[in-house]
């Protein structure tokens, strides 16, 4: 054990101005995970779910961001100013900037968004037997829900992209 420890950097969205487009990250609809649950129950599917760990600091930052560095930088570090790079938690762009770099991932994967609901993405597959059938990722922010014959395998070439637990 290392006793490594984790910051939680936070922006202070509140005090800029509102954007005039939406900002939220979208998420899969209960509707959608019951049907997809029962379309993988009765073509007797894996079902897997995964956590996108530190999701928003995977995504580049499209506000122009700064901090003034505190000790907790460094004594050299200490009063200087430091630019920030990666969409951090409490800016009004966070979830946004989240969501299009998933939407690259996936769609990089070969993925399409369902026009339907947009967080059910989908591939078609071939299952052992030879028979066509698709395979579903269903995103909820940062959490995702793998329907395959081969679950872990979508999650694995997932976790190219992002750390998983």
């Amino acid at each position: 054990m290392d006793f490594t420890r984790k910051t939680c950097l936070v922006g202070d969205g509140h005090s800029t101005p509102t954007p005039s487009v939406s900002t939220y990250v979208g998420v899969v609809s209960r509707e959608t995970v019951r049907i997809a649950f029962t379309y993988g129950t009765l073509n007797d599917l894996e079902v897997f779910a995964a956590n996108i760990q530190n999701a928003y600091l995977q995504a580049l930052c499209s506000q122009k961001c700064y901090t003034i560095c505190g000790p907790e930088f460094g004594a050299k570090n200490t009063g200087k100013y430091a630019i920030v790079k990666r969409s951090i938690y409490g800016t009004k762009s966070a979830g946004v900037d989240f969501c299009n770099h998933l939407c690259d991932c996936m769609h990089h994967l070969g993925f399409e968004s369902c026009l339907a609901d947009p967080d059910l993405w989908m591939h078609p597959a071939i299952r052992k037997d030879g028979t066509a059938y698709y395979e579903y990722l269903l995103l909820y922010v940062d959490d995702v829900l793998a329907i395959s014959e081969h679950s872990t395998e979508m999650l694995r070439q997932l976790g190219k992209y992002f750390q998983l637990k």
